[in-house]
């Protein structure tokens, strides 16, 4: 095996690995900012607010991102007349699919701080935004860290799907590495081993956040 092709193509490989790397890292921002708003939908009191939130978070959990990742990227120029560039339509994607799995995160992590310190907090004054933002999320965060570590490796992963529509993320960058030098075994199992590297590392965070509760 010769392993040079890697270190020849370094440069280019890390630019895809970036680029999986922003994707990521938007999509996880953006998806936990949107999914306390469902999660919150999800366990308000009015049913208009209610049913919404959980017909959302159903109907993204019952598809394959794949699929979603489909839908924005045809379907959406069919409906605004003018194409997505490819970053901005998967991350979309990726934005309304993972906001519906960490939303179920959310809820629960609120749900088991209790709704005795909702009822106390709105008895001193605060409004239910207010009581939610400034005494329940904080509490529900630490509740709810091992599962959002590991729910954000998953998103990591989920970048790949990104090869489908000729992104150039990491995975699509080494297949074009591959396919021109003709080195596919050294190559493919350096993406393995960066993809085993980062996963598990993001696991075992997780793994300790869990010892420490």
């Amino acid at each position: 095996m010769d392993f040079n092709v890697i270190i020849d193509n370094l440069p280019f490989l890390m630019k895809g690995l970036f680029t999986s790397f922003q994707l990521a890292f938007f999509t996880i921002v953006l998806s936990l900012s949107l999914a306390c708003l469902i999660a919150i939908g999800r366990i308000s009191n009015k049913k208009y607010v209610r049913y919404p939130s959980a017909i959302f978070v159903n109907l993204l959990r019952s598809n394959p991102l794949i699929l979603i990742v489909f839908w924005f990227f045809f379907l959406v120029p069919l409906i605004t007349g003018r194409p997505l560039p490819a970053f901005g339509s998967v991350l979309i994607a990726f934005v309304v699919f993972f906001s519906a799995y960490f939303a179920e995160i959310v809820r629960s992590g609120i749900q088991s701080v209790g709704s005795m310190q909702i009822k106390a907090a709105q008895s001193t004054g605060l409004t239910y935004p207010q009581t939610m933002r400034l005494i329940i999320l904080p509490q529900a965060l630490k509740n709810m860290l091992p599962a959002l570590v590991t729910e954000c490796v998953i998103v990591f992963q989920g970048t790949t799907i990104a090869y489908i529509i000729g992104m150039r993320e990491f995975l699509h960058s080494t297949s074009l590495v591959a396919e021109r030098t003709i080195r596919p075994i050294e190559l493919y199992l350096f993406a393995a081993l960066v993809y085993l590297i980062i996963c598990f590392t993001g696991t075992r965070i997780a793994t300790l956040l869990e010892k420490k509760e």
